[in-house]
């Protein structure tokens, strides 16, 4: 587990620096419900032993993924293509914890074909099921 002695933001991303000094940062532009977000709103942030939390926006950086180079996996590609999918409803859906959910769409977990599968085929329910209102 990554040990976090500091955290700040700037105008363009979010800065971590370790206990022992290491400083890593995220940019904003690669997340879209923050890069959209008002000052306010990006500085109303929760942290916990894992990450950092923006309950307002729902979106959620784990402090192991600012030293991790990023995977473009299926569902990263998908949640940044379209960032009105709510992670956070389409785990509760599934019956998955956000976290796993976020762990698999930035690559920090290994996703199995069947998994993948059964959160794009919720996904392609969620689409049908709006393309269904009138």
């Amino acid at each position: 587990m990554v040990q976090i002695g500091k955290i700040w933001l700037t105008d363009t991303a979010v800065w971590i620096q370790t206990a022992d000094g290491r400083k890593a940062c995220e940019n904003f532009e690669e997340y879209p419900r923050l890069r959209y977000a008002t000052k306010q709103q990006r500085e109303n942030y929760e942290t916990d032993a894992f990450g950092i939390h923006w309950p307002e926006l729902d979106e959620d950086l784990s402090f192991e993924g600012f030293f991790h180079k990023r995977k473009e996996t299926t569902l990263y590609k998908l949640f940044i293509a379209h960032p009105e999918l709510n992670a956070a409803a389409i785990a509760r859906r599934l019956g998955m914890g956000q976290s796993l959910l976020a762990h698999y769409i930035n690559g920090t977990k290994t996703l199995t074909p069947e998994r993948e599968k059964l959160i794009l085929t919720e996904i392609k329910k969620i689409g049908q099921e709006l393309a269904t209102i009138i």
